[in-house]
């Protein structure tokens, strides 16, 4: 019963499931780089988002008597092509929450040659957006602005290290001059190169085509962009990783140290990919808390 009235809601909302507190526009009218398309997205099994082309900030507030000003934007997963909206979203909010710190789902395009004019870029101008806007609304939201990471699972993880290592180049109007680097950054089996024989051959077919450039490629190949100022890290893989190889985390590890930048990493013996919140059946979690009390950004 509660299926079916799941289904009538989202069918209500035009497909467009909510499920935070709060959930606003990313951007003020038209969305920039965008083209005049009609909204095709819809939701499966009502959990995975696809053909998302307007994109959406979704706040969880952290309860009053836990708040500790810490702020986390949350990157789903989902091969560029759709997003896990509650395993790798509304559920890891609800986790952060418990800690005292207020999420942000980011409910990033999809690139698509139909609805954007460079549908490569698109989903960091979501990411470099919402950074935007949560700093500048901090406040608003209690939190401080110097206490704003980002978690993203998958390719969400690629996007959030792409955030991490190319904040210094705004691809989005940033009159302000709003600080657009993370503080820290919890990449979980994430999508790092786009380089064949590591990459994730979905990912970088979604979002730079089936036959990008040499100079794409490497643009984003989030390992070659480390440099001295990129966030401090966890990152958090097992080695039985059937769909992203287990590389990728430790070639952004090792990036990381080359560039003397503050870096934790958590191999697992199995678990492959999608790793499950239930303590009983995967601890990824309580690492990810472990380090951020280790590293001061929650008590």
């Amino acid at each position: 019963m509660k299926n079916y009235f799941l289904v009538f809601i989202g069918m209500l909302l035009g497909a467009c499931v909510v499920y935070g507190q709060d959930s606003l526009a990313l951007y003020e009218g038209r969305v920039p780089g965008s083209k005049q398309a009609e909204n095709l997205e819809y939701v499966e099994n009502n959990e995975v988002h696809h053909k998302v082309s307007e994109p959406k900030l979704i706040v969880y507030p952290a309860p009053a008597d836990k708040a500790n000003g810490t702020g986390v934007i949350i990157c789903p997963g989902g091969g560029y092509e759709g997003l896990w909206m509650v395993h790798e979203g509304s559920s890891v909010a609800e986790r952060l929450n418990a800690l005292g710190i207020t999420a942000f789902i980011l409910k990033y395009r999809m690139p698509d040659d139909r609805t954007m004019v460079n549908k490569s870029f698109g989903p960091l101008a979501d990411a470099q957006r919402a950074i935007e806007l949560v700093r500048q609304n901090a406040e608003k939201w209690k939190i401080k602005p110097d206490k704003i990471g980002i978690i993203g699972f998958s390719a969400g993880g690629h996007l959030a290290s792409s955030l991490g290592t190319h904040f210094d180049s705004a691809v989005i109007v940033n009159p302000g001059h709003t600080n657009l680097r993370p503080d820290f950054m919890i990449l979980v089996y994430p999508v790092i190169s786009m380089q064949k024989g590591v990459t994730h051959m979905g990912s970088r077919n979604a979002l730079l085509g089936k036959a990008p450039t040499s100079q794409m490629v490497d643009y984003f190949s989030n390992d070659q962009r480390v440099t001295d100022n990129t966030p401090p890290t966890l990152l958090l893989q097992a080695t039985d990783d059937g769909l992203v190889p287990v590389q990728n985390s430790l070639l952004f590890y090792q990036a990381l140290l080359k560039h003397h930048v503050s870096a934790a990493m958590h191999i697992f013996d199995k678990g492959g990919h999608g790793f499950p919140l239930e303590p009983a059946k995967s601890h990824w979690f309580g690492y990810a808390a472990d380090w951020l009390r280790f590293k001061g950004w929650i008590k």
